[in-house]
């Protein structure tokens, strides 16, 4: 036998807990990020929503709007608005936004909504046309090319110490190779 509807209701708003009186939330990724003109956006925007205590805020409902004209862009959905939900560690994200072609800085305004408890933000993104701006505040890939060539760099070195303990001999010396990517100039090899 199913239980009257009023119960059901009860015993759902009784497991959530109240609403938090206070609503925080802090733009934790993507802040300041600059994308070039026309691209699609590779990083989110990722808030945490927490309550008065600091306490991560489950299941709030997380709006993005993005400007309606000058630097702007659209979501994957076709809008200028994205509704996401906080999960149990409080973030949320909003992401693969695809940029205009108007260079200029645009503010991304997020609303947070729990119950009748509301709190909003803004956090400001840029475009440029200029491909070198782009790149240089790309962020986390940048570090990608240098992890791949330190792990290259160290495979050979390893390599050589692996195999000289095996034969008990050394190598003779091979002549003393530069290697030399992009600015800021870095070289390897012997002095």
């Amino acid at each position: 036998m199913l239980a009257p509807l009023p119960i059901l209701l009860i015993a759902f708003f009784a497991q959530a807990g109240p609403d938090p009186d206070i609503l925080q939330v802090h733009v934790v990724d993507g802040d300041g990020a600059v994308y070039p003109i026309g691209s699609r956006a590779t990083r989110g925007v990722t808030v945490l929503v927490t309550d008065e205590t600091g306490k991560p805020v489950d299941g709030a409902t997380v709006s993005f709007r993005l400007p309606d004209d000058g630097p702007t862009g659209i979501f994957a959905s076709g809008s200028r608005t994205e509704i996401a939900t906080s999960h149990a560690d409080g973030r949320a994200t909003a992401w693969g936004m695809q940029w205009n072609r108007t260079p200029g800085s645009l503010e991304v305004r997020i609303t947070v909504v729990k119950g009748h408890t509301r709190a909003g933000t803004v956090t400001r993104q840029f475009l440029t046309d200029s491909p070198a701006a782009a790149s240089a505040r790309a962020g986390p890939r940048r570090w990608h090319k240098w992890l791949w060539i330190t792990l290259a760099v160290a495979g050979a070195a390893a390599g050589g110490v692996a195999a000289t303990a095996l034969t008990g001999k050394t190598a003779p010396a091979a002549p003393s190779a530069t290697l030399q990517i992009g600015a800021p100039t870095i070289n390897l090899g012997r002095p």
